[in-house]
C-alpha cells in the first residue's frame, strides 16, 4: 500500500467514527450501559472524573490493539485504522470535554459558527436528564439547524 491509500484509510476511519459514536451514544450509552453515562447527564458533577469516562477507555482499546498489530512485520493498514480512531478520540475530547462541558478551561469564548452549532446541539441533547427522549447523538456533525445564529 502507498501513502495515499494509508491516508484514505485514516480519513475514512476518522469519518466512520462519527457514525460509530452516534450509534454507541444512542443505543449503548442511552441503552444497556446507561449506568455509566447517567452521571454525565446530571447538571453538576462534583468529581473530576465521571463514570462516563469509561467510554474513553473502551474506545481506546481497539486503537491500541490496532497500533500493535499495525506495526507487526512492518507498517500496515491496521495502524492507520488505529490512527483514525485515535484522532477522532482527540477531536471528541477537545470538542466535548473542553469546548462544550468546560472540564478544562482552555477555550471559553468562540465566535465560530460551527463550534457554536455543536454547543447548541449538545445543549439540546442534555436537556433530557433521563435516557429516553434523547436527540442530537452525534458530536462533530449535527443538524444544520443548530448552525443558525
Amino acid at each position: 500500500m502507498n501513502e495515499i491509500q494509508f491516508f484514505l484509510i485514516f480519513l475514512g476511519t476518522f469519518l466512520l467514527m462519527e457514525c460509530v459514536t452516534w450509534c454507541t451514544h444512542k443505543f449503548v450509552m442511552h441503552g444497556f450501559m446507561w449506568y455509566f453515562h447517567e452521571d454525565h447527564h446530571q447538571p453538576k458533577y462534583a468529581a473530576i472524573f465521571e463514570r462516563n469516562d469509561v467510554f474513553f477507555v473502551i474506545f481506546a482499546i481497539p486503537s491500541i490493539v490496532l497500533f500493535y498489530y499495525g506495526v507487526e512485520g512492518g507498517l500496515n493498514y491496521k495502524f492507520f485504522i488505529g490512527l483514525g480512531i485515535m484522532f477522532y478520540g482527540m477531536c471528541y475530547f477537545m470538542i466535548h470535554d473542553v469546548l462544550i462541558h468546560q472540564r478544562f478551561k482552555w477555550f471559553k469564548n468562540t465566535n465560530n459558527k460551527y463550534l457554536i452549532g455543536l454547543r447548541k446541539a449538545h445543549k439540546v441533547h442534555h436537556k433530557h436528564l433521563g435516557k429516553e427522549h434523547g436527540e442530537c447523538f452525534g458530536m462533530l456533525f449535527v443538524p444544520f439547524k443548530y448552525y443558525k445564529i
